[in-house]
């Protein structure tokens, strides 16, 4: 039992790492973000990015968005309640066929 207590002990000293999430932009998310990708502070889901991208971005990034996706690691996603991975890429509505 002695071991566990000073296993919190230690554990409390110890800063937490800030996680982060690379974000990258495609086409029109890139010109709204000014930029291909960067590392942003991870948020829990495809929501809160949003949310994130829209007030560090402002209106170009909100009219992406409105009708663009999010591929999380790997996999397309509009659903706000999605949990991010690591990466996600901030795709364009896209046209054509």
């Amino acid at each position: 039992m002695a071991e566990v207590a000073e296993v919190a002990e230690v554990s409390e000293l110890v800063e937490p790492v800030e996680t982060q999430v690379a974000v990258r932009y495609f086409a029109a998310a890139a010109d709204a973000a000014g930029r291909l990708e960067e590392m942003l502070p991870a948020v829990k889901t495809v929501g809160a990015l949003r949310a994130l991208l829209v007030e560090k971005y402002g209106e170009p990034m909100s009219r992406v968005l409105a009708s663009g996706s999010f591929l999380v690691d790997g996999v397309v996603s509009r659903d706000d309640s999605r949990t991010l991975g690591q990466r996600v890429d901030v795709l364009p509505p896209f046209a054509g066929g």
